[in-house]
């Protein structure tokens, strides 16, 4: 095999390898400073579709690590993207927050709950049984189903709550249509945001805590990949899969050397 390339841009999710339960992780912060010091292209990557990539700068930066706005890459901006380039100007019916209702208004979609031309799930703590009957029936009567991203489970201080991977299931189940996932491991959202970057897959790299979505998306984006144990999945868990990253590390620290 031809030797890789030097690493030139870096991707790197967020929740469980930049940081945890609202807590950095160590280390990350001297990451995100080498990153900037080095001017090499980076994305922080998050499948949740919760909050505006301006929330997340806000929220990031109180907890002391500061990402530029234009560095953030979101589930909904990636879905957001992918409409405007199948259906300019169209219209949807949105079970979700801000972060995905804000990036399809500057699309310029119009969200409606008459004759939309997708119905879009996305994240919400607020799931409600009246917004999943209205998806369900708008589903059956033509509209196109969109999810934002496939984890059936996100993280709390309590344990796991039911996210949008387990309501398209729901959905799934009632109407016989399956959504088009458009956040990880779908490698449409790392080429989106490689491309954002203006980067190249041979020469990027992907730091993840998951071998279900960080890692298999990178992977099938032709990236180099981490996985780091910091997260979701454990060292007795990596081997359990048919594919596997280009290195295992502790954590994010175990990076820095080589930016």
């Amino acid at each position: 095999m031809a030797e890789r390339k030097p690493i030139e841009s870096w991707l790197t999710d967020m929740d469980g390898v930049l940081i945890h339960e609202g807590v950095p992780i160590p280390g990350a912060d001297e990451f995100l400073k080498r990153l900037k010091e080095s001017e090499r292209p980076f994305l922080v990557l998050t499948n949740n579709s919760i909050y505006t990539p301006r929330d997340l700068h806000a929220r990031l930066r109180r907890m002391g690590l500061d990402v530029p706005v234009d560095n953030i890459w979101t589930s909904a901006l990636a879905t957001a993207q992918f409409l405007a380039d199948q259906r300019p100007g169209g219209t949807a019916y949105v079970i979700g927050e801000a972060g995905l209702t804000t990036a399809l208004h500057e699309i310029g979609y119009v969200l409606t709950d008459t004759d939309p031309d997708f119905v879009i799930l996305g994240e919400t703590r607020t799931y409600s049984f009246e917004a999943m009957t209205k998806a369900v029936r708008l589903i059956n009567n033509g509209a196109r189903f969109i999810a934002t991203n496939p984890d059936e489970t996100g993280p709390s201080a309590e344990g796991a709550l039911p996210a949008t991977g387990a309501v398209a299931a729901l959905i799934t189940a009632a109407t016989g249509k399956k959504p088009y996932f458009v956040g990880k491991p779908n490698p449409l959202m790392m080429r989106a945001g490689l491309n954002a970057i203006g980067a190249h897959s041979e020469t990027s790299a992907m730091i993840g805590d998951r071998m279900d979505t960080d890692v298999l998306a990178g992977l099938e984006a032709g990236m180099r990949t981490f996985l780091v144990l910091t997260g979701v999945t454990q060292p007795n868990e990596v081997d359990r899969f048919p594919y596997g990253p280009s290195k295992v590390v502790d954590s994010i620290a175990d990076l820095i050397e080589y930016v």
